[in-house]
């Protein structure tokens, strides 16, 4: 995967676990939601991980200090382009 395939997918991981969490606050006992929502937070954070180990943090508090500098600084601003990915819909 690259970093867009990467981002995409955690977008659509992350909102599928927020859809989740407010489901279960309804439903604390649905154990297949339950199930779905401990495979996507754990899929996400997998891909997280992934994702830092390529190209970088994603969050300014989850990036390590390497000499007078933090490694998030070095990577796209939120507000810039190439920080950026298009939504394409699939024919």
């Amino acid at each position: 995967m690259d970093k867009n395939q990467i981002l995409k997918r955690l977008t659509v991981l992350d909102f599928i676990a927020v859809d989740l969490q407010l489901y279960l606050d309804t439903h604390p006992e649905d154990m297949e939601a339950i199930d779905k929502y401990n495979s996507v937070i754990k899929e996400a954070d997998m891909l997280r991980m992934k994702y830092e180990e390529i190209i970088g943090p994603l969050y300014s508090f989850r990036s390590s200090n390497k000499g007078d500098t933090f490694k998030w600084i070095e990577t796209p601003w939120p507000w810039q382009q190439s920080a950026n990915f298009q939504i394409e819909e699939d024919n």
